[in-house]
């Protein structure tokens, strides 16, 4: 039986779908390593945007998590309805706004931890007799000692490859970060050999982090149960309560503060938008669409490939992208279509080609534990009742893996929707997305328009994160 339950799990196309992600990412690198030498080599300010960059990401990444891990648990415990001055430009602005970004996302992968322990397994604690000391130290400690060190890692790489928050709140001699470098080169200097110089340095960073993120455990679950909805009771007292609420309030304190700001200054500037900012809205949306669709496309096939026999090609294939940033391999592209096409005519096909292949870690990060936990669970059962591959997916995979692949494609499509990273190598004003057009909008100083478009970027962003997340923990018939 044990025989029979590996081949369900396997996915015939994965190994198609890794060739042609490493086709996908071999070619820009290429590209950047040709041109890079013809860069005489990296100077004093190339040097400080390298620094700015690792101690900011760092920096970023902690505070996200260790504000996350309290979150999540209290989060996970309750159920609830629905300083002095501060510089927000330079160091203390980049780090404040990557915090901002991440937390949230850190919050959700952790909480899905948490939700990953069984609920036999807390029950089990209750009746032991298991006090809040107790249940932490055998069952949320584990879990969290799997989850941390990738959610760490990954924010890490996020804000190492962020652009959008260094290009608003960065700038200047000390304040650029090695996107911000890659970007000033490329459109104030052309100078194509001092950015793709940069866009290897951007790499090697990336790759340091990726081969740290290899050596953190997947955070796979506490082990297998009978699907149903997890609770952590929280402990008696009104100082818990308390603790728990004061926590909670902090952070949407910090969380909605600035969007209550948002929506209060962009409502005025929704009647003042012009029609180019809507025609933006929907390339976004279109692109976004496309986006989720190749991710998907690739992520199925490579996540049961990698849930069953590993190969360490394959692994490095699916898991590349995470070393790239969207300005490299937008750079890498430019280089490739600059002889043969005009760039601007390939702007909105090549974002969303570039967001889904740096979506598509993210989303096998969520699948590939779930697949795995299903077929440990599952897969002998599965097996001895002769059940075939298409039952076998129907019937207890898909059921099982909706809220990953639903939390995927919509983190992929909220990622795609604010991009603002290859757009701007490739597309002029007939062809910019939301966020270009934003951007366009805070360098005329038309400030109320901007603060109209961001509102709509934003309503788009949660729309779509919502619909796709929400798809998937629909689940319906367990």
């Amino acid at each position: 039986m044990a025989g029979r339950a590996e081949p369900l799990i396997r996915g015939g196309g994965g190994g198609i779908a890794a060739a042609l992600c490493l086709a996908l990412m071999a070619g820009p690198l290429l590209a950047v390593a040709l041109r890079a030498g013809d860069s005489a080599g990296l100077g004093p300010g190339d040097w400080a945007a390298i620094r700015f960059t690792v101690t900011q990401s760092a920096l970023s990444a902690v505070l996200s998590v260790a504000l996350a891990v309290p979150a999540a648990r209290a989060l996970m415990r309750r159920r609830f309805p629905g300083f002095p001055p501060l510089q927000i430009y330079g160091f203390h602005g980049v780090v404040l706004g990557h915090v901002f970004f991440n937390l949230p996302l850190v919050t959700r992968l952790l909480l899905q931890g948490w939700q990953g322990i069984p609920a036999e397994r807390l029950r089990l604690s209750e009746s032991l007799g298991f006090g809040p000391r107790e249940t932490f130290r055998h069952l949320e400690l584990p879990m969290l000692v799997r989850v941390v060190p990738g959610a760490l890692l990954v924010v890490f790489l996020i804000c190492t490859t962020s652009f959008a928050v260094a290009l608003t709140l960065g700038g200047g001699p000390r304040a650029t970060t090695v996107e911000l470098a890659i970007y000033q080169a490329f459109r104030f200097d052309f100078d194509l050999g001092r950015a793709a110089m940069l866009a290897g340095v951007q790499v090697a960073l990336c790759v340091a982090a990726v081969l740290a993120l290899r050596l953190a455990p997947l955070p796979v679950g506490a082990g297998t149960g009978l699907d149903r909805r997890a609770v952590l009771r929280p402990p008696r007292g009104t100082l818990v309560r308390l603790q728990d609420m004061v926590v909670i309030g902090l952070v949407l304190g910090f969380l909605l503060l600035p969007l209550t700001m948002l929506v209060v200054d962009g409502l005025p500037g929704l009647v003042l938008l012009p029609d180019t900012v809507w025609a933006a809205a929907l390339r976004s949306l279109a692109v976004a669409l496309g986006s989720v669709a190749l991710t998907l496309a690739l992520a199925v096939p490579l996540a049961f490939r990698l849930a069953g026999a590993r190969a360490l090609w394959v692994e490095v294939a699916a898991n590349l992208s995470i070393a790239v940033s969207p300005l490299v391999l937008g750079l890498g592209l430019f280089l490739i279509v600059l002889p043969l096409v005009d760039p601007r005519l390939m702007a909105l096909p090549v974002t969303a080609l570039v967001n889904a292949l740096l979506s598509l870690p993210f989303v096998l990060r969520a699948l590939v534990p779930a697949i795995q936990e299903v077929n440990a669970g599952y897969g002998r059962l599965a097996a001895s009742l002769g059940m075939g591959r298409a039952d076998w997916l129907r019937l207890v995979v898909l059921p099982r893996v909706r809220g990953p692949l639903g939390f995927g494609a919509g983190l992929a499509a909220a990622l795609s929707i604010g991009d603002l990273g290859v757009i701007t190598l490739f597309a002029d004003g007939a062809r910019e997305t939301l966020p270009l057009a934003l951007f366009r909008l805070m360098g005329a100083y038309r400030l109320t328009e901007a603060a109209g478009a961001a509102l709509v970027l934003l309503g788009l962003t949660l729309a779509v994160f919502w619909i796709f997340d929400r798809g998937g923990r629909g689940r319906a018939g367990l």
